[in-house]
Order: C-alpha cells, then structure tokens, then sequence
C-alpha cells in the first residue's frame, strides 16, 4: 500500500534520488530517465483518454485504462532492479501475461482495419493524433530501457523490454481504429511538397 503523507522530502535537492532498493543514484541515471519516460508516457495517454470515456471509443478507453496501470508496474520493476537480492516484500514485475494481453488487444483493433499500404501521418482525429504522441514517447521509453540494459549490471527483464516494445505497436493500431471511425487515416504522400 502507497501513503504519501508529505509530498516533498527535500532528500533530492542535491540531484540524487532513491531506487526501489534504496540504493541513491544521480538524478540523470539512466534508470531513472528510463522509468521517468514510462511515467510520460502514462501522461500522455491520460490527455489522449479526455476523448475516449464515452461512445463508440469506451472499448479503447478501457484498453488505455489497462495500459496505464501497467505502466505504473513497469515504472515500479524498473525502479527495483533485480540483482538477486532478496527483499522483505515481492517487488513487482511485468510479467508475460501482461505482454499476452497486450497483443492480444493489438490483433483486436487490428481484426478491424483495412490494410495498410502507405505510411500513415500523425493526425486525423484528435484521439488519433494523441496515440500518436503516445506512441513516440513510448519508443524514447523502449530507446532508454535497451541504453540501460545495455550497461554493466543494469538488468532489465526481458518480460519489461517485450512490453515496451510491443506498447507503441498498440499506439500505432489504436490510432489507426480511431481514425477508421471517423475518416480514415492520413496518408502520407511522397514528395508532395517538391
């Protein structure tokens, strides 16, 4: 259980910041970079959710709603690296099933669309539009979390990377099912401003 009680501790004001281990690291750690882009992320998908909640996208909502509380889950295994150390509780994880579920809503959305034969621009309708922020921050997400398991003793799961990896995919088709409600997509055109 989380309480806050006081929301500023003052422990950070010389840019260091605790992991879930309790171990203090430097505020630019890649680490942190890499759980604080999940948190982005999150916050995105809350700005794109403002036009979901009702009507024919509360299917999407839901889905969204599933993937912000993953998010916090990634953002809590990423903040306690597993070294092998045993702790007094069970810190949490992505696991496969939330990768399962995952793709399992890709190829829902996915059963509904047309297929694709042109790059698509961000834009169309405004949910459409914000999946597609959605979608590029979740990839500076991914890009950060490969950089830190890329370092020496900086383990990432690899149920954490396939979740990661597989978010953006979700984006990208979420945007294309919301943009098929309402107009189809925007196509990008080839040297159309030559």
């Amino acid at each position: 259980m989380v309480v806050l009680n006081k929301i500023y501790t003052k422990t950070g004001d010389r840019g260091n910041t605790a992991l879930g281990t309790g171990e203090r690291v430097v505020k630019h750690h890649t680490r942190i970079s890499a759980y604080g882009t999940v948190d982005e992320t999150n916050a995105t998908i809350g700005v794109a959710r403002q036009s979901m909640a009702a009507g024919e996208l509360s299917k999407l909502d839901e889905m969204l709603a599933r993937v912000q509380n993953d998010l916090f889950d990634l953002g809590a295994d990423l903040c306690t690296p597993d070294k092998g150390q045993k702790f007094e509780w069970e810190p949490l994880r992505i696991s496969a099933a939330q990768v399962d579920r995952l793709e399992s809503e890709i190829d829902d959305l996915n059963a509904e669309l047309e297929p694709l034969r042109s790059f698509v621009l961000p834009g169309g309708h405004g949910a459409a539009a914000a999946l597609h922020v959605c979608r590029t921050v979740s990839r500076r997400a991914e890009r950060l979390m490969v950089e830190l398991a890329g370092e020496e003793d900086e383990p990432v799961s690899e149920a954490a990377l396939q979740y990661i990896n597989r978010l953006s995919d979700f984006f990208f088709v979420a945007s294309r099912w919301v943009n098929a409600r309402f107009g189809g997509d925007v196509l990008w055109v080839p040297g159309a401003n030559r």
